[in-house]
C-alpha cells in the first residue's frame, strides 16, 4: 500500500502553522511556521475585513497571497522530508472566520456588519484545484460557528479530546466534560470558550495583536530571532531568544512576562503609566529612557538595534487584557458558571514560549484562584487538527462538535463595556 501523508494548517491573523504528519500514524513528521503575508492590509481582522469590503482586488489579493504561502509552507515540508508533495493525500485548515473566508475568496460583507455571521457554518470540503494547489489532496475547511468563533477555536476544543458523554473520542487528555473548562486562545481574534455540560458558549474579544506583538513597536512572530523570555534577576535583564539567533523582536510570552515583571516592581503603575526613572529606586532606572516624547525601557541594545517596551505598547497590553477579561465574564454570566467556579482553564496562542498563569494574574486576566486551575497548551489550534486528522472519521466528529457551540456576540454589549471599563487597569500588585 503506497504510504500518504497529510497536512495539518493553522491559519493566524499574524502567525501561521503548518505540519506534516504520516496519515497512517497520525505521527507529527515536521512543522513550520511563518508569518500571515495578509498583515500589509492590516494587523487584525477588523481591518483586513475593511479592506476587503472596500475592494475586490484587494480580497483576491489577499486570498491570493495566503494560498500561495501555505503552499509554500507545504512544499517546503515535503522537501525537507523527503517526501513527495503528490503523496500528501488530505489537507485539513482551522482559522477565524475572516482567515477562511478570505482564503475561500468568498464575500466578508456578513463578517464586516451585522448580524456578523459567516455564509457557512460547517466544515467545508475542496480538492487542491479549488485553491490553485498542484496535487491531488483533499481539503478540509473546519467548521465556523460564528461570526468571530470559528475553525481554530473548534480546533482547539477539539484537541483538548473534551468531546463530552458518548462522542466515543479515544483522545481525551482532560478531565470528565461535565466540569466547566474554560478554553482562551490569546491570539489576535481573542477566541474563548467555556464548556459547561454538553453546551459550548463562545464568543470572540477584539484584543488586537497585542498578544503576538504584531503592533507592539519591537513585536514579531514567535520565530527565531525572537526574545520569548525576558526575567529580571538581582536588577539584571535575562533574555531567552528562539533557536539561540541574535535577537530579532519580542514575541508574546516575552511582552507579556515583562509587563508582570515590571508591575510586580512598580516600575509600571496599576494605570499602566511607566514611571520616570527618578521615581525608581533600583539599578533598572538606567533602563528608562525618553523615546518621542514618552517613557520606554530598554530590553535590548546593540550596535544596530535598541528594543523598547514603549508607553504605547502597555497601553496595547492593557487594552487587550481589558477585552479577553470583560469577554470572560459575559460568558460567564451566560452560562450561570462564574469564573471563581471553574474546575479547569486552558490556554494556548501564538507566544513563542509557555505562557506562566502568575503572568496573566499579575496583567489582570485571571484571577488568583484560577491560578492553579490553569495549564498552557502549546499549538492549541494546531493540535486538534492534527487529532481531527488522526481520527479518521471523515470529521464527523468535528462536525458534531461544531453544533455545539453557541456564540455570544460582544459588539454592543452593555455588560461588555461595563467590564471592560471594570479591568482596563492592572491589578494593584
Amino acid at each position: 500500500m503506497k504510504r500518504t501523508y497529510a497536512l495539518a494548517i493553522d491559519l493566524g491573523t499574524t502567525t501561521l502553522a503548518v505540519s506534516l504528519l504520516d496519515d497512517r500514524t497520525g505521527k507529527r513528521l515536521a512543522i513550520a511556521g511563518g508569518r500571515n503575508p495578509q498583515s500589509s492590509f492590516g494587523a487584525d481582522v477588523i481591518a483586513r475585513l475593511a479592506a476587503a469590503v472596500g475592494s475586490a482586488d484587494a480580497l483576491v489579493e489577499m486570498s491570493t497571497l495566503i494560498r500561495v504561502e501555505l503552499l509554500r509552507l507545504g512544499h517546503g515540508l515535503c522537501e525537507g522530508a523527503g517526501i513527495p508533495w503528490n503523496d500528501v493525500g488530505r489537507v485539513a485548515i482551522a482559522g477565524n472566520p475572516a482567515m477562511q473566508h478570505i482564503l475561500l475568496g468568498l464575500p466578508v460583507e456578513s463578517l464586516a456588519f451585522p448580524p456578523y455571521r459567516p455564509l457557512f457554518t460547517s466544515g467545508k470540503r475542496l480538492v487542491a484545484a479549488d485553491l490553485g494547489w498542484d496535487g491531488e489532496a483533499r481539503i478540509y475547511i473546519f467548521p465556523m460557528p460564528g461570526g468571530f468563533v470559528g475553525g481554530d477555536t473548534v480546533a482547539f476544543v477539539f484537541g483538548t479530546g473534551k468531546l463530552g458523554p458518548g462522542s466515543g473520542n479515544e483522545l481525551s487528555r482532560y478531565p470528565a466534560a461535565d466540569s466547566s473548562t474554560l478554553l482562551l486562545d490569546l491570539g489576535t481574534n481573542g477566541e474563548m470558550a467555556l464548556m459547561a455540560g454538553e453546551t459550548i458558549w463562545a464568543t470572540a474579544a477584539a484584543a488586537g495583536p497585542a498578544f503576538d506583538c504584531g503592533n507592539l513597536s519591537c513585536g514579531m512572530a514567535a520565530l527565531p530571532g525572537a526574545i520569548s523570555s525576558i526575567r529580571i534577576e538581582d536588577e539584571r535583564v535575562k533574555l531567552a531568544v528562539i533557536a539561540d539567533a541574535a535577537p530579532a523582536g519580542i514575541c508574546g510570552s516575552a511582552a507579556i512576562e515583562l509587563t508582570s515583571e515590571l508591575l510586580l516592581r512598580g516600575i509600571i503603575e496599576p494605570g499602566g503609566r511607566l514611571r520616570d526613572r527618578g521615581e525608581i529606586t533600583s539599578n533598572l532606572a538606567n533602563r528608562v529612557i525618553s523615546h518621542n516624547g514618552q517613557n520606554a525601557f530598554v530590553i535590548y541594545r546593540d550596535a544596530q538595534h535598541q528594543f523598547l517596551l514603549t508607553q504605547d505598547d502597555i497601553r496595547q497590553i492593557q487594552l487587550a487584557k481589558g477585552a479577553i477579561r470583560a469577554g470572560m465574564d459575559v460568558l460567564a454570566e451566560h452560562s450561570r458558571i462564574r469564573c471563581q467556579a471553574l474546575c479547569h482553564v486552558l490556554l494556548t496562542g501564538a507566544f513563542g514560549a509557555v505562557l506562566h498563569p502568575e503572568w496573566l494574574k499579575t496583567i489582570g486576566i485571571l484571577d488568583q484562584g484560577m491560578v492553579q486551575i490553569t495549564r498552557f497548551i502549546p499549538e492549541g489550534a494546531l493540535a486538534g487538527v492534527e487529532q481531527a486528522l488522526a481520527a479518521d472519521d471523515s470529521f464527523d466528529s468535528v462536525e458534531r462538535l461544531g453544533e455545539r457551540f453557541r456564540v455570544i456576540p460582544l459588539s454592543g454589549t452593555p455588560l461588555f463595556e461595563t467590564m471592560f471599563m471594570k479591568h482596563i487597569d492592572f491589578p494593584h500588585p
